[in-house]
């Protein structure tokens, strides 16, 4: 497969002597891995060994190179497609439940590989999470259907020295250094299932990201500009390697057994409204998702839409210190009737689930909405409430639970005030 981008002329060390530019090897794989080495603590650098130089020059290009032979294959092969020798998901990315399952089976064998002395394997299972990272964060992969863009070369006509050339190379190809600087990479997870969880959620941020360097690649490569290709395709390159770093400091955190409490307590709730619900079909609303009251539009994160184009800020009527107020929240979802958002949940990672419910207290005055809860297609709970009663509080149990389902569907009163919020939506541990 085509790498990211192609020769790189410069990397970044990982070991702290300095080495020759070269010593690594080329290529954007390369360059992308060997900058989020360089971001790990000495300690973990060191618990690498003499595995931390081929991690950064070789094992992250597996996936590209499983022809060579079982020993190489074995290494980017999973259970679930006995005899599948190249994983076509390892390169391109698909929908969530698919990203979590690669990612939580090779993380998961890079940390058992660890847990039992087998450092090799470790660093070659490591390798393949990269380079499928890396890949879902590049320009050239992340257009759903699109991969040599020829549907985008209808959008945008290419001039006639570009006209029948694919596109696929050339927004990937350049010549350039990546460097995250001072990043310090983060703990996903205190399991591996919890650690693909957050990982995934880091990885759709890359994936939205390189998406939107994608046209300016583009129209930059028509016009002959080089270093505007270039800027762009660090920005995807640079957001890459951040998440390769968390990835490959929470595999050999997980290894070793040195979880710090400190980080662990900064990821013991998730907020489900920066995650993206599975209706948001490859990281994006596909029309069907479109409900029609109070406005034509989807479930905005973070807002709510007044007419479905005037952003205006969540709110809601709570209950507290003896009466009812009016409250704004910076966390949340706004929705309209009929809407229904599901979420993927890790299993046995999360406890409960916690959320506000209600309507607009402007906007929705004089609506009428039932909110409900569904754990795998169970429903865990329902109220109905009126646009001039308080924000209900909802807390389930998610025991068993690895697809909740939020349904917000019209109750009485004027459909045209169904301006319905579900604030501060958190999974607990």
């Amino acid at each position: 497969m085509k790498k990211f981008f192609l020769q790189l002329s410069l990397v970044a060390c990982v070991c702290c002597a300095p080495l020759l530019a070269d010593a690594w090897g080329s290529g954007p794989h390369t360059a992308i891995t060997q900058a989020a080495l360089a971001s790990l603590p000495a300690g973990e650098q060191a618990l690498l060994g003499a595995e931390l130089a081929p991690l950064g020059s070789s094992y992250c290009l597996i996936p590209d190179e499983v022809y060579k032979g079982k020993e190489v294959a074995k290494y980017a092969m999973m259970d679930s497609h006995p005899g599948d020798t190249y994983l076509v998901n390892l390169h391109l990315p698909a929908q969530q439940p698919e990203n979590f399952e690669i990612l939580r089976f090779f993380m998961g064998k890079a940390v058992a590989a660890f847990q039992a002395g087998n450092l090799g394997d470790a660093a070659r299972y490591a390798g393949t999470v990269s380079h499928a990272l890396e890949d879902w964060s590049c320009p050239a992969h992340v257009v759903p259907g699109d991969n040599m863009f020829t549907l985008f070369q209808q959008f945008l006509p290419p001039p006639d020295a570009m006209r029948n050339k694919l596109l696929h190379s050339p927004i990937e190809g350049g010549t350039f250094a990546v460097n995250i600087g001072d990043f310090k990479p983060t703990l996903l997870g205190a399991t591996v299932d919890e650690a693909a969880f957050n990982l995934l959620q880091r990885l759709n941020a890359a994936t939205i990201l390189a998406r939107a360097q994608t046209i300016p690649i583009i129209q930059a490569l028509y016009a002959g500009d080089s270093n505007a290709v270039t800027t762009a395709q660090l920005k995807a390159a640079t957001k890459g390697a951040t998440v390769v770093a968390d990835a490959l400091h929470t595999i050999l955190c997980l290894g070793a057994q040195k979880l710090d409490a400190a980080a662990l307590a900064q990821i013991s709730a998730v907020d489900l409204s920066q995650s993206w619900p599975l209706e948001a079909t490859n990281l994006f609303f596909a029309q069907q998702t479109f409900f029609s009251k109070p406005y034509w539009g989807h479930a905005q994160m973070g807002g709510v839409l007044e007419g479905g184009s005037n952003a205006v800020p969540i709110k809601l009527r709570v209950e507290g210190n003896g009466g009812v107020s009016v409250k704004e929240f910076a966390h949340g979802i706004g929705t309209g009737t009929r809407s229904s958002l599901t979420y993927l949940v890790p299993a046995n990672v999360y406890r409960h689930f916690s959320v506000l419910a209600g309507l607009h207290p402007e906007l929705g005055a004089k609506g009428g909405v039932e909110f409900a809860i569904f754990g795998n297609d169970k429903k865990l709970a329902s109220v109905a409430l009126t646009g001039d009663q308080p924000a209900h509080r909802f807390d389930c149990d998610l025991a068993g639970v690895t697809n909740l389902q939020l349904v917000a569907t019209g109750k009485g009163g004027d459909p045209k005030a169904n301006y319905a919020i579900w604030a501060e939506p958190r999974l607990l541990k």
